[in-house]
């Protein structure tokens, strides 16, 4: 799907650079980080993902004529040229020279770490982050979301929210997000094709509509997809409906061939589930699958499995594709340190009114840390430049007293090689969708169970590395003059 990434941008990141065109300070070298500050859904962890997008944005960030001439019409609020002749020849001709360091799709996340991490000029950085945020927020969201309505589960999911997704190019990636995120399939074609994910799909009321009576419709779809046939029982009477079923199911079986299973999409689905569980057995078609679907999310499925439905699958929509209930991730991409050419990293920090928005210096990178038995015991955000302390202990960024020691355990770090000097070095299988879903489950089983609630699950413990903490402390005061 085309998209023209160096034109997904807020205006006000082109006019900055322009800005820094102007004072001769756009060469300056820069560290940004792109993170978010609280928990989606109100639960324990996310799962990071858009990095797969992130890569075809860097591989495909150019200002064409096409893009360079809508700009030179920009104008002012007095009516002139917003952008200057020359700066636009210097976009014409611009191309990326970052080096941008980002954890893997599919990994377990957590607040007040940076997903990405991006360093260059200062201009090319400023550039790059509306259209950076639009990836990540958006894919992690949805991943997460799904990993959520997966756990909830407990048998395949298939993402089916296209129709309702927010447009196209969201529909696209949020299957995608979704496969990473834990889903087995999706019915969205255009990303089974662009992303090699497995497609998947039964007919709708439609096609029983569109014949005599339900019996003849179950009938000709066996015919069509012998090999595939779940049938939708509830367009009438989802009783009759699983009768007419039941006959198919016989015929099939007479042919050497199986009913894979029947689809409830309205009504009470508990109810109706368990009742056609109990129909399905009696006539001897206890290997013919119950999917249920319509505007699920994982609260819904959790009730429903609850009350002993025994279901085979599910078809998750709306609730998924539009993360119906959270609608964005609130990820942020803040300044951590610049550095004139020879010369040293200067931290910066953002100083707000709110604890929750003051950000942290340098040039960040995160360990992971792990219990003797493959648990997770926390992620250390450090600078690279400074290290990590002897003691290695970790410091809560908005409570200096919540504290905990790491040293002597395994970890490994966060942060990868994604692009150098504005070439995209992540392997193709780091960028595969199946592998990204392998590596969000294996994370999710070094979570302790209390941070896997759906309901007011354990936090992660978090934090910076002491004397980073303690340097940003520092920087604070000097900042407010309160040393």
């Amino acid at each position: 799907m085309k998209i023209d990434y160096a034109m997904l941008t807020d205006l006000y990141q082109l006019t900055m650079a322009q800005g820094y065109w102007d004072h001769g300070v756009g060469g300056t070298e820069a560290c940004f980080h792109m993170y978010f500050r609280s928990y989606p859904f109100k639960g324990g962890y996310a799962i990071a993902c858009g990095t797969d997008q992130l890569a075809e944005m860097v591989e495909s960030y150019r200002f064409d004529d096409e893009a360079i001439d809508y700009l030179s019409e920009v104008r002012s609020a007095e009516g002139r040229p917003l952008f200057g002749r020359d700066f636009l020849e210097y976009l014409r001709g611009f191309r990326l020279g970052v080096d941008i360091d980002a954890v893997l799709e599919g990994t377990v996340v957590f607040p007040n770490e940076p997903l990405v991490r991006v360093r260059g000029s200062i201009l090319e950085c400023q550039l790059l982050e509306t259209a950076l945020l639009n990836c990540i927020n958006f894919e992690t969201l949805i991943a997460t979301k799904a990993a959520r309505v997966c756990q909830a589960a407990e048998a395949p999911v298939a993402e089916f929210g296209l129709r309702r997704a927010q447009g196209a190019a969201g529909g696209v990636w949020a299957s995608r997000a979704a496969v990473v995120g834990g889903c087995a399939s999706t019915s969205n074609v255009l990303a089974g094709q662009m992303f090699g994910l497995p497609v998947s799909g039964t007919h709708g009321h439609s096609w029983v509509m569109s014949f005599p009576d339900e019996l003849s419709a179950f009938r000709a779809y066996a015919e069509s997809f012998p090999d595939n046939c779940v049938l939708l029982v509830d367009t009438y009477d989802v009783e009759q409906g699983v009768r007419n079923a039941i006959t198919v199911g016989l015929e099939m079986r007479e042919r050497g061939q199986r009913l894979a299973g029947i689809r409830i999409d309205s009504g009470d689905l508990a109810w109706l589930a368990k009742g056609a569980r109990r129909t399905l057995d009696e006539a001897g078609l206890s290997d013919c699958g119950i999917v249920l679907s319509n505007d699920l999310d994982e609260y819904a499925i959790k009730s429903i499995r609850d009350e002993g439905a025994q279901v085979a699958g599910w078809g998750v929509g709306t609730k998924l594709a539009c993360a119906y209930d959270q609608p964005t991730l609130g990820g942020v991409y803040k300044l951590g340190a610049t550095r004139e050419p020879g010369g040293a990293w200067k931290d910066h920090v953002k100083i707000t009114g709110s604890a929750q928005k003051l950000t942290t210096p340098g040039v960040l990178d995160v360990r992971r840390y792990f219990y003797d038995n493959g648990l997770i015991a926390g992620d250390m955000v450090f600078d690279v430049n400074y290290g990590v302390g002897e003691c290695e202990t970790i410091v809560d960024p908005h409570d200096a007293l919540r504290r905990k020691k790491l040293a002597g355990m395994r970890f490994e770090p966060l942060l990868a090689p994604f692009a150098r000097g504005g070439n995209v070095v992540l392997e193709a299988s780091q960028r595969d969708a199946l592998a990204a879903r392998d590596r969000a489950r294996a994370g999710l089983a070094t979570l302790d169970e209390t941070q896997k609630r759906m309901l007011n699950p354990h936090t992660y413990p978090v934090g910076l590395e002491r004397t980073l903490f303690d340097r940003r402390q520092e920087l604070v005061a000097r900042l407010l003059g309160i040393e």
